[in-house]
This record gives structure tokens, sequence and C-alpha cells, in this order.
């Protein structure tokens, strides 16, 4: 399992529930993403979102990787500060 996991600054609560809205308002991930699963994640005291996209392969979220660096920045819910590409390594859910 790996995880794309892109944290943003400036992120204010409308933008953020725009993204919220757009995402479940879709048919699933844009085309092209393999996607697994999805979180978002928002911490309105700090302005931040982290965004958790969830991949079986390496491969599949390097593709998804590709089209989602090509978004325009008005998709997004702030500033893209970081991106991380992890393989999980330990998971412990009950």
């Amino acid at each position: 399992m790996f995880f794309r996991v892109v944290r943003f600054t400036g992120v204010t609560e409308e933008r953020f529930n725009a993204v919220v809205d757009r995402v479940q308002d879709s048919d699933g991930p844009p085309p092209g993403v393999e996607a697994t699963g999805l979180k978002l994640l928002f911490d309105a005291g700090a302005g931040t979102a982290v965004v958790l996209q969830e991949f079986a392969t390496a491969e599949a979220m390097e593709a998804a990787a590709k089209i989602f660096d090509a978004m325009e920045p008005g998709d997004t819910p702030g500033t893209r500060a970081s991106v991380d590409a992890c393989e999980v390594k330990l998971d412990i859910t009950p």
C-alpha cells in the first residue's frame, strides 16, 4: 500500500469545503488516477490541509502524481507546501 501525502497552506474553510463538494459530486478519481482511497484532513485554526491519496502500487501512485501535478492551483484547497510519496511499512487499525 502506498500513500501520496500532500500538505497545503493558506487554506480557508470555504475553499476546503468547495474541494470536498467537488470530490463528493464526482464519479470517482480523475481519469488515469487509480486511487484506492482518499482522506481529506483540515486544520481550520492553522489554515492547513493534508490530502492522503491511497494506491495499491508505487506505479499507480507515480502515474497519478503526474496528473495531480498538472492540476490548476485553483483546483486545490490552498498552496501546495509539500508532497511525499510513501510506502506503508506499518498499519495498526482496529
